[in-house]
């Protein structure tokens, strides 16, 4: 007995000698909204979150596991927000991309793109895409002329022996919202179908270790916009064998979950929400045979609130001219107000904020009448001079002014 005892026992540290443990860590971001640093630029006052701090985070992680075991992405909604990504997209169109910067600096391995990024147009996001060292990703976004994805659709990133395949896929609603001169020339495809077709491609090809969908789509399966389905990233991770984590955004909601696959396998399904208040994080753990083949892998999903951490000294100090520059574009005056305005009131009944809206709206564009909504519920403007950032407040996005003739 004490033989055979024996001989199981070499057997067994023998097939233990043969495995080997991984650990890798994937943080990302998601509808961060031109947060870049701890100041709102609009509001002019200290600001909560910002990939200044995301920035302190990611760098305490990698000195603490090794910047080899770490993978940082971005889900999209970048470009638009605050007066940080507006001043880069339109005023100053000569210096790098401000986003393509701090996505270098930071050390990105890979983003997904939003719909607020395609709402800049052609002219911002293609010159920031051709800027950028980091991997665009939008497998369903689709060039009509060659037939083929516009951006990258997948990227394979390797980690002390761990294969990662990042799938990026943009929610197919875009035509339901932003006009075509936008757009021109794109096809936003199901994010299911995509999924369908390209996860069994990746698999053959590329074989790795595990597969994460970065997907700039929201939760709620039952959102439909004018046909699209908007919100498909738990539907994807439902109907789509393959997939080990879905990182979401677009819907701006805090969600940890999990998911069935076909197969009756948990995946971790995850929102950070926006903003860059917090950070999703998902814990990888694998064991690999020494041929290379995975015989266990487990995967924890969370997102982490960053507003405990101070802005990194570095990313501040990096970018201090660029803070100084937005700072000189949004205190810029440009008028004079004798009375606060508020869009409560638009709530309510009149609005002398929404007149405002109104009155510019048709001198700009000489029509008869004007149509128009507030965005937010508490936004106003001060008694006193008006400067550039002022005018975010009235509408924090660039969204575009239509004029309708019609007849009758």
């Amino acid at each position: 007995m004490r033989k055979i005892s024996l001989v199981l026992a070499l057997i067994t540290s023998t097939l233990i000698a043969m495995t080997s443990e991984y650990n890798i860590m994937v943080i990302y971001t998601t509808d961060v909204h031109g947060n870049f640093f701890p100041h709102n630029f609009i509001t002019r006052t200290p600001g909560s979150g910002s990939l200044a701090r995301v920035a302190t985070y990611v760098n305490a992680i990698r000195n603490a596991v090794g910047s080899d075991n770490v993978v940082l992405l971005d889900n999209g909604d970048i470009l638009q927000g605050q007066p940080t990504a507006y001043y880069y997209n339109f005023i100053d169109t000569v210096t790098p991309h401000l986003v393509s910067r701090i996505y270098d600096f930071m050390g990105y391995d890979a983003a997904s793109v939003g719909n607020h990024d395609i709402e800049t147009g052609h002219k911002v996001y293609d010159r920031y895409a051709a800027q950028t060292h980091t991997p665009l990703l939008g497998a369903n976004v689709i060039d009509t002329t060659t037939r083929q994805p516009y951006f990258t659709p997948y990227k394979i990133i390797e980690r002390n022996g761990v294969k990662i395949a990042i799938v990026g896929m943009l929610t197919p609603a875009i035509p339901a919202w932003l006009p075509e001169n936008l757009w021109s020339g794109l096809r936003f495809d199901d994010m299911v179908e995509t999924a369908k077709a390209l996860i069994p491609e990746i698999k053959e090809k590329e074989k790795p270790d595990i597969i994460i969908g970065l997907f700039h789509s929201g939760a709620d399966p039952a959102t439909d916009t004018s046909g699209y389905h908007e919100n498909a990233s738990i539907t994807v991770a439902q109907q789509v064998e393959g997939f080990d984590a879905i990182l979401m955004g677009h819907d701006h909601r805090a969600f940890t979950g999990s998911v069935t696959t076909p197969s009756g396998a948990k995946i971790p399904v995850i929102n950070p929400a926006n903003n860059a208040d917090n950070v999703g994080v998902v814990d990888i753990y694998i064991v690999k045979n020494s041929d290379g083949s995975v015989i266990q892998k487990s995967l924890n999903g969370e997102f982490l609130n960053v507003d405990a951490f101070h802005p990194s000294p570095e990313f501040m100090e990096h970018f201090s001219n660029d803070i100084e520059a937005v700072n000189n574009y949004v205190d810029r005056e440009i008028g004079v107000i004798t009375s606060t305005i508020t869009t409560k009131d638009a709530y309510f009944g009149a609005s002398p904020f929404m007149n405002l809206i109104h009155k510019l709206q048709l001198d700009i564009s000489g029509a008869d009448i004007s149509f128009a909504a507030p965005l937010s519920f508490n936004a106003s403007i001060k008694k006193g001079p008006i400067r550039v950032g002022d005018m975010f407040t009235l509408y924090k996005y660039e969204n575009m002014l239509y004029t309708m003739r019609m007849s009758g």
